[in-house]
């Protein structure tokens, strides 16, 4: 069955980036989420910038899983190898589901530009309380690696054969 209708249906998408560095000013990586996805004409419901400690950052997913109007959710950072990125660790127990695709077609994309180092990626996705969760690497190329292969088409109602947008909440 297909899950793409004929006309766009925009999301209200909430970004949250996770680092002990970035503020607004320096949040490349979450201007650029932001940017694409007002772009494609979603809605931005939330943005926030979060220090990378693992009950932070599951507060503020809890919050807006629990929030009835957020239907998607991007988090960008946390997703590495130091001893601080736990945005796996946080984030994953929270799932209803898991989207094992998204890691698996995030770091085969990746592997075309960065190679064998995308080992490293974390990347990962699922849907909690019929919302969509999507947590990618911290750099900005690798958000738009994300964006642009992956999740602008998988966010739109549109896209072919299927796409997320029927399993979010209305």
């Amino acid at each position: 069955m297909s899950h793409a209708a004929t006309e766009f249906v925009p999301l209200n998408i909430a970004v949250l980036t996770v680092s002990d560095t970035r503020n607004e000013e320096t949040d490349t990586s979450g201007r650029l989420l932001v940017d694409n996805l007002l772009g494609e004409g979603h809605l931005l419901a939330e943005k926030q910038i979060v220090v990378d400690d693992k009950y932070d950052i599951r507060a503020i997913i809890s919050r807006w899983i629990a929030d009835k109007t957020i239907q998607a959710i991007l988090v960008t950072g946390g997703t590495g190898f130091t001893g601080r990125d736990t945005t796996p660790e946080a984030v994953i127990p929270l799932f209803d589901k898991t989207i094992e695709g998204f890691g698996e077609l995030f770091r085969q994309v990746s592997f075309q530009e960065i190679g064998t180092s995308t080992i490293q990626s974390r990347a990962f996705a699922g849907m909690a309380n019929k919302t969509v969760i999507f947590c990618m690497p911290g750099s900005t190329n690798a958000c738009r690696t994300a964006w642009e292969h992956i999740l602008k088409s998988q966010l739109d109602s549109r896209h072919k054969p299927c796409n997320f947008v029927p399993h979010v909440r209305r």
